[in-house]
């Protein structure tokens, strides 16, 4: 059993126009929120020992709040990636617990077709940032991986946990 976790980056600055997308940092919210979601993670033991995550600013700084003990490897093939190109990282990725950081609408898409069954929970669809899915998939290796398979076994958004 192989256990993902599939997060959206926390919530980024818009005032800096000048900033180009794949450098907008987080705003205060993002930063609270990211810092929130990796206490959860923490206390529920949902940690990875793996972490893969887009190269863009906002989710180096949402990988720097989670506060998590886990090697990252940083890949430009998740900045902005299509589902496809989520489930081909995740496909040669080592680990028993992996966590993706991306991008929305990707992110939200893949964890549409990875799942067998969606989780009961009213953002699920529109996963918004900082939106969390902790999944089991019945396999021994990630290059096993089939679309559809996965088990939800919990999604959190930082409202869920900052005030329930």
């Amino acid at each position: 059993m192989l256990r993902l976790l599939l997060m959206r980056h926390a919530k980024s600055d818009w005032n800096t126009p000048e900033t180009g997308d794949h450098d907008r940092g987080l705003n205060p919210r993002g930063r609270t929120s990211a810092t929130a979601l990796g206490g959860w993670l923490r206390d529920h033991n949902y940690t990875p020992d793996t972490v893969i995550s887009s190269t863009a600013t906002r989710t180096a700084q949402t990988l720097e709040r989670l506060q998590l003990n886990a090697p990252i490897q940083f890949t430009q093939r998740l900045y902005h990636a299509s589902p496809s190109d989520m489930f081909d990282v995740l496909n040669s990725a080592k680990g028993s617990c992996v966590l993706i950081l991306g991008h929305n609408p990707g992110i939200a898409s893949c964890a549409r077709d990875l799942l067998a069954q969606a989780p009961d929970h009213p953002r699920f669809n529109d996963y918004p940032t900082c939106a969390t899915l902790i999944a089991d998939f019945p396999i021994k290796g990630w290059s096993e991986l089939q679309w559809r398979t996965g088990t939800a076994i919990d999604f959190a958004v930082p409202r869920d946990i900052i005030d329930p």
